[in-house]
């Protein structure tokens, strides 16, 4: 029921961010998507944490393809710059985007048939030319906007509420991410606000290609006991390798914990990630090993949370190319063609 609007009205005392907005300013439309629907917390984790980060929403553009998964933008951040894509093709425009703009905040929300299938060629793509944004995956191993058909990132053996059973291999999106040359890689249940959150703030404070694989329960075609993106099974199963605390660069750096090591990654805008390892010899500085992780947890049946890989010393696309300060779509006509001489000068260095 898409006519119908969320009332203005809205409490007088409601907690302001430092911009003075309150979360009210960054909710979206009403979801139409399946009540329980795992990607409706997707969308209040991305309002609660843009809220508490304090983005400016017309900073902002957010993309995405086709599918439930690419309906969360409507969602969130209604004041943003937006655009929806054809199904597996948002990388593209993302690509394009960021190139004309490097100052907007870049928000992509994808799911596991638009990145995992038609999308897999273009998803690997954006991996490699390290595109400075956030991109989300919301994965629930089904295809919900055609009836619940079992999708690349199903496990071997799980079975959809219809009974079809999963008989390949699965495509691991963190996995590949890494394997892909992204900087950082973190895997999140939806039903997990307390990491999820903190999580996308990382993210989106981070430079460089930022991917986040979300598993998110299908409540219509995808939740039963066999399924291993249910909520039964995700609660059972998932490992968080670091449980995670994101400090803004403007509030005084402090954390406590009473056990286990502790470890401080310090963001490019000077934001900080604590992370509190649950495993005495995990490294996410390591590409290796964020790996070994992912594999092993997987032949347990278990599925490896938190932030499971980042690098901070790997140039974003615009360095690669060295190009302006200035964002493409702001310069003038004397910027882009500056005269005869000036052309002269530039072939004379070829000769």
């Amino acid at each position: 029921m898409t006519y119908i609007r969320k009332p203005k009205f809205r409490h007088p005392q409601l907690k302001t961010n430092d911009l003075g907005f309150t979360h009210r300013d960054y909710e979206g439309a009403l979801t139409t998507l399946c009540a329980g629907c795992g990607h409706d917390s997707i969308s209040a984790a991305i309002i609660q944490a843009a809220t508490e980060m304090s983005l400016p929403p017309h900073r902002v553009a957010k993309l995405s393809g086709i599918g439930c998964s690419s309906k969360i933008p409507a969602y969130f951040l209604s004041k943003s710059h937006g655009f929806n894509s054809v199904h597996g093709r948002m990388p593209s425009v993302a690509t394009g985007a960021n190139l004309a703009n490097k100052e907007l905040a870049y928000l992509g929300v994808s799911g596991d048939g638009d990145s995992a299938s038609i999308g897999l060629g273009q998803f690997c793509h954006i991996v490699r030319r390290r595109i400075n944004m956030l991109y989300i995956v919301a994965n629930n191993g089904t295809y919900g906007l055609t009836k619940g058909q079992l999708s690349a990132t199903s496990d071997i053996g799980s079975r959809t509420k219809s009974g079809e059973e999963s008989l390949y291999n699965n495509i691991d999106l963190a996995a590949l991410a890494i394997e892909m040359g992204a900087s950082f890689v973190a895997r999140s249940f939806s039903g997990d606000k307390s990491q999820l959150v903190p999580l996308i703030q990382a993210g989106l404070s981070h430079k460089g290609f930022a991917f986040i694989d979300v598993i998110s329960p299908c409540v219509t075609f995808n939740n039963t006991d066999l399924s291993t993106h249910g909520y039964k099974n995700t609660w059972e199963n998932y490992e968080a390798l670091s449980s995670i605390d994101y400090v803004p660069m403007r509030e005084e750096i402090t954390t406590s914990y009473s056990t286990g090591e502790d470890k401080e990654i310090t963001l490019h805008d000077g934001s900080v990630i604590h992370l509190h390892k649950t495993s005495k010899n995990y490294e996410p500085n390591d590409k290796e090993n964020a790996l070994h992780h992912i594999n092993e947890y997987k032949k347990q049946g278990k599925i490896a949370t938190g932030l499971l890989y980042i690098n901070q010393d790997i140039s974003d696309l615009h360095e690669l190319l060295d190009t302006v300060d200035k964002p493409f779509n702001s310069l003038a006509t004397q910027d882009l063609c500056p005269g005869a001489e000036t052309l002269k000068t530039i072939n004379d260095t070829f000769r």
